[in-house]
């Protein structure tokens, strides 16, 4: 059954105007209009983007926050067309934002002469669980490097770089292969620790240069865009279309097991609950759902509805209760604001207590940005404050990094540590945010005899006279060889060099 009809039932899209950065964008139809798949709702009169109808239907009502249309029994696949003299018109009309979460009008980033410098393309995935912009990868990687190579073309860079981490495999190798007709646009790795996808992280990762907090990514010649915003410039540019869909991952504690789920093109204004139930319907009691990452997301309700930005839908388990524990908040730049740390500390049943920055963090028009996204000096200074406020228990949102040197301090106070995905990642049976078990950087992609990357070469398995396996890996660090040796039957060899 699809999203836009269920039968008799009325299906109503609360379709919110303001799906982005900046102001809510203004109506521009009445109630009782008839409207379509692409038919403009709203428009922005200062920064923003347009909004459009994703159902065919008649407006029901228009309120300040949303236009609410209730969608036909019956629903075309066909939309209404954008029109534009070149890309960048096509890409402001159809009103792509940043898909990432961020929400910045898309048109207005890449309205810039970079001269020669650098499309980033952010394919990081770097929040826990979320899927979708993997399965994009995977499902649609012509579509997406010609929407890479647009942006490249409107901005005037002369290069573009997929940032992608390097346990996606299948998906690097994917990407290789088709990227073969476009030189221009290389594959830059990166480790699997959070957060990898941050603006200034992926400037820094790609091009060695860390960007002060108040600093745009233009500084380093480079516009920094999300793999499905990429997509949807595609679809603008070659197709005519609005962006009225967003890829969606959906999981958790659900009837249909807590492996992700991922909905592609799922139209904006359907509500959260409904995707809950095509994922299966959740699992007995639970403790909240979040929409967004487990780092970045907010508590919802299932009826709140979803947006151009909205990436992920996970249901965790019950809270355990802390009975009326005194807790210290350690607030990060890249976790949960001060809103939903106060929200997580009474759902644990905690008294707060006190609260702290991360030593990394620093405002920038009341906004906390972290100096060295990923790299952590210490918080042990921090922990102490909490242990002198009396706090027995912390509760952080830190990065990995700023997580290990908590987790270095903390324990040593007697001060029980709760990561805020603490109860998300025990949701799915993941290992809880603790130690720094990861490298923080890992081995590029070789070159061939023309300088074009090639995958890696398969892990060595050599069979014995005897019949039996043996696997050899080796890489290198930045301090030396790391190589391992495991011989079936016989001890594991690890060596350093």
């Amino acid at each position: 059954m699809s999203l836009e009809t269920k039968g008799e039932r009325k299906v109503i899209k609360t379709i919110l105007l303001k799906q982005h950065i900046g102001a809510p964008t203004t109506a521009v139809v009445k109630v009782g209009d008839s409207v379509k798949r692409g038919t403009l709702l709203a428009v922005p009169e200062k920064l923003g983007a347009n909004v459009f109808s994703s159902v065919d239907g008649v407006v029901k009502d228009i309120t300040e926050e949303a236009v609410v249309v209730e969608a036909s029994p019956e629903q075309s696949d066909a939309f209404e067309p954008i029109s534009g003299e070149d890309y960048l018109s096509l890409v402001k009309a159809a009103g792509i934002v940043g898909m990432g979460g961020a929400g910045f009008p898309t048109a207005v980033k890449l309205n810039i002469d970079l001269k020669g410098g650098y499309i980033l393309v952010n394919a990081a995935e770097c929040e826990p669980l979320l899927e979708h912009n993997m399965k994009q990868i995977l499902e649609q990687p012509e579509k997406t490097i010609r929407g890479i190579h647009y942006a490249m073309k409107i901005s005037n860079a002369a290069k573009a770089v997929i940032a992608i981490k390097k346990k996606h495999e299948k998906e690097i190798n994917l990407l290789l292969e088709r990227l073969a007709d476009f030189p221009d646009i290389t594959l830059h790795l990166l480790p699997d620790i959070y957060p990898m996808g941050e603006e200034r992280a992926v400037v820094r990762e790609v091009l060695g240069k860390l960007l002060p907090p108040t600093a745009l990514p233009s500084e380093a010649d480079a516009v920094v865009i999300n793999v499905e915003t990429c997509l949807r410039v595609a679809e603008a540019i070659e197709d005519k279309k609005p962006s009225f869909l967003k890829n969606i991952t959906v999981g958790g504690k659900l009837k249909k097991g807590t492996e992700s789920q991922v909905f592609m093109d799922v139209p904006v204004g359907t509500t959260v609950g409904e995707l809950i139930e095509m994922a299966g319907g959740i699992d007995g009691e639970y403790g909240e759902i979040i929409l967004g990452g487990p780092f970045t997301g907010s508590a919802v309700s299932l009826s709140t509805p979803i947006t151009k930005t909205s990436g992920g839908i996970l249901v965790t388990e019950p809270f355990p209760d802390l009975k009326g524990a005194k807790m210290g908040v350690l607030i990060c730049a890249c976790g949960g604001n001060m809103d939903r740390m106060e929200d997580l500390c009474k759902k644990y049943n905690a008294v707060l207590t006190d609260v702290q920055a991360c030593k990394q963090a620093t405002d920038v028009r009341g906004t906390l940005k972290c100096e060295n996204p990923g790299n952590c000096p210490g918080q042990a200074q921090k922990i102490l404050h909490f242990k002198n406020a009396g706090c027995t228990d912390i509760l952080i949102g830190n990065c990995s990094d700023c997580t290990n040197t908590v987790m270095g301090s903390a324990p040593k106070m007697n001060l029980n540590v709760h990561h805020q995905t603490d109860h998300v990642l025990k949701t799915v049976g993941m290992e809880p945010m603790r130690y720094l078990t990861k490298s923080k950087t890992v081995e590029q992609l070789p070159l061939n005899e023309a300088g074009r990357q090639i995958p890696f070469p398969k892990e060595e398995v050599k069979e014995t006279e005897t019949g039996k396996k043996d696997f050899s890996f080796s890489t290198q660090l930045d301090d030396g060889l790391f190589h391992i040796r495991i011989e079936e039957g016989q001890d594991i060899h690890i060596e350093f060099s």
